[in-house]
């Protein structure tokens, strides 16, 4: 979603199986991609919440995170929660960004 300047992606949870890396990679990517689509670029990304499924490897998960915004570094809260939707999702990415200048 889009209002002015801003942009929330949220929900954004991986298509595919695999570990916590490779599940956070997927559904940071999706939600860039999301956020791109609104005119926000991954350097308008101010930020960002990983909501891990129980067990998860949060190391994995962080490191995902820390490879896909090196050189933003937006502020990030990370959380455990009961499950997700669709079963087998591990993560769980959202994010907000602000726009410079008028919509694209």
């Amino acid at each position: 979603m889009r209002i002015g300047p801003h942009v929330a992606v949220s929900g954004t949870a991986p298509r595919g199986g695999g570990d916590a890396y490779a599940q956070t990679r997927e559904a940071i990517g999706r939600a860039l991609s999301a956020a791109e689509e609104l005119g926000a670029a991954k350097q308008d990304v101010l930020r960002t919440r990983l909501l891990l499924a129980p067990g998860c490897d949060w190391q994995g998960a962080v490191r995902a995170h820390a490879e896909a915004f090196a050189g933003v570094d937006p502020a990030n809260t990370t959380y455990f929660v009961s499950g997700f939707i669709p079963e087998g999702a591990l993560v769980e990415f959202e994010l907000d960004a602000i726009v410079p200048g008028p919509p694209r």
